[in-house]
């Protein structure tokens, strides 16, 4: 029978949330160069995505940041888990920083034009949207060494969220329950 899984404790959500602040961190600037390149006055709704996009990120990466230190208070610290954990959560605070300026620097590149008595030019419609991005890749490469040293947690360490077990249901097939029938009957 279909049933929905128990729902983790905050700690285990760690490996569920931190997939969307990556996603969304990376698919921000697609939509500024988009903006960028457009005729003046055309891109304005790409960098609107772009910034609701953002924001969500940004949000989401202090979501997941919680759920790991969480996470990492149950961690086993064996080998050499603690120096990866250290640098995995100082790039995740580093990140958390980075991108909230950005999100306030994009903010300020939105409202610009609308508070400056020229409003739309090339300069904020297409140059500083630009040189906006080359500062973004400070935070990309937050995010993405971040996530590298996550998954050396995960993949060389063996650390994994400590998910809670599901019950017994009779009638259950043995894949469901996550045991085969060999590990059932005992029997090689």
């Amino acid at each position: 029978m279909l049933e929905f899984p128990t729902i983790p404790t905050w700690d285990a959500m760690h490996p569920l949330i931190i997939h969307f602040p990556i996603v969304l961190l990376l698919l921000s600037p697609l939509f500024i160069l988009i903006s960028a390149l457009m005729p003046i006055g055309k891109g304005r709704p790409y960098m609107i995505v772009a910034l609701v996009v953002l924001l969500l990120g940004t949000a989401s990466l202090f979501f997941a940041a919680s759920s790991g230190e969480e996470a990492a208070d149950l961690a086993d610290r064996e080998g050499g888990v603690n120096a990866v954990l250290a640098i995995h959560q100082s790039l995740a605070t580093k990140s958390e920083f980075a991108f909230t300026v950005l999100s306030l620097l994009l903010v300020g590149l939105f409202v610009w034009p609308k508070l400056s008595r020229n409003g739309e030019t090339r300069i904020n419609a297409s140059l500083l949207p630009l040189g906006y991005l080359a500062l973004y890749t400070v935070g990309v490469l937050f995010v993405v060494n971040t996530a590298h040293a996550g998954g050396r947690l995960v993949h060389e360490f063996g650390v994994h969220a400590m998910l809670p077990k599901q019950a017994d249901h009779a009638g259950s097939s043995p894949i469901a329950q996550g045991t085969t029938e060999t590990e059932k009957t005992g029997q090689d």
